[in-house]
């Protein structure tokens, strides 16, 4: 198996049982030629770089996974048919991945996960912190 990241956009107005039927697809194509997922990230709406297919936002989902190079292939001929896919961009990133590499990556990916929640939670008392001294300082 090989190490891949694919990003794909997705029609903004679709409702939250299309999102997850295409996300579901998707994550069953690699799941039934023997892959493994890895990560999968839900980014949400963003605005578009420019407009796609006279769409201004899009609806970005990032997947980490393992799988063997038909399966890449397979996902990516479904994408270009359907038509609520705007882009979608597939990187491979290794080329051999055993099960215990995998689960080295979960836990990697696991860990940043964490750290990253970690700073946002120091960052927000931070921001608490200096707006309590402010309100102290203007007091006096």
């Amino acid at each position: 198996m090989r190490h891949y990241e694919t990003t794909y956009i997705l029609r903004p107005n679709l409702g939250e049982d299309q999102l997850t039927e295409i996300i579901d697809r998707t994550n069953a194509i690699i799941t039934n030629d023997a892959g493994a997922i890895i990560c999968l990230d839900r980014w949400g709406v963003k605005r578009l770089a420019y407009e796609i297919n006279k769409e201004t936002q899009g609806y970005y989902v990032y997947l980490n996974y393992a799988a063997p190079g038909s399966t890449v292939t397979e996902i990516e001929r479904i994408f270009k048919i359907d038509d609520r896919v705007l882009r979608y961009l597939t990187v491979k990133l290794g080329d051999a991945m055993n099960a215990e590499t995998i689960e080295a990556e979960k836990q990697r990916i696991a860990e940043k996960a964490a750290a990253a929640v970690a700073l946002s939670e120091d960052a927000e008392v931070d921001e608490f912190d200096s707006e309590a001294l402010e309100d102290e300082s203007t007091e006096d």
